[in-house]
């Protein structure tokens, strides 16, 4: 039984369900930064390569071995320019993670510097220290 308490303690911890969170959201910007490498950065840069799709970019290893209109065997390839296209969606989700962590590291040292620079107030006397700083005056002044 302590197994599955351990860990139902384990699941349920707000760490856990935060990593859950990010590599659902995770997923989805992925998505989101292949369609932009796949959809807006690559066909500019196959005009400037004379229409070059970095996808049909291959290297066949091995023709396809046919048999009139039946395929035998399938062409065996290097497929590179979908690794090319690969590289890029890596680098850009690479480039806003980094930009991201940066972001909450400048954040933390700010609020840092903030704690750091203003210290906690003076706790205000209590009602006894008060009045045993009026009876000291008071034996003073005589």
């Amino acid at each position: 039984m302590s197994f599955i308490q351990d860990f139902k303690a384990f699941a349920l911890k707000g760490n856990v369900v935060d990593m859950a969170v990010g590599v659902i959201i995770g997923g989805a910007f992925g998505k989101i930064v292949t369609s932009v490498v796949n959809n807006i950065i690559m066909p500019p840069i196959g005009v400037l390569t004379g229409g070059v799709d970095f996808t049909d970019l291959k290297v066949t290893l091995k023709e396809a071995v046919m048999d009139g209109e039946n395929v035998v065997s399938e062409a065996v390839t290097l497929n590179y320019g979908q690794f090319i296209q690969d590289v890029v969606d890596f680098l850009i989700i690479a480039f806003c993670i980094f930009l991201m962590i940066k972001g909450i590291a400048a954040l933390t040292r700010k609020k840092k510097a903030e704690d750091d620079a203003a210290p906690a107030p003076e706790p205000e006397p209590s009602a006894e220290e008060k009045l045993l700083t009026e009876i000291r005056d008071l034996l003073k002044n005589k």
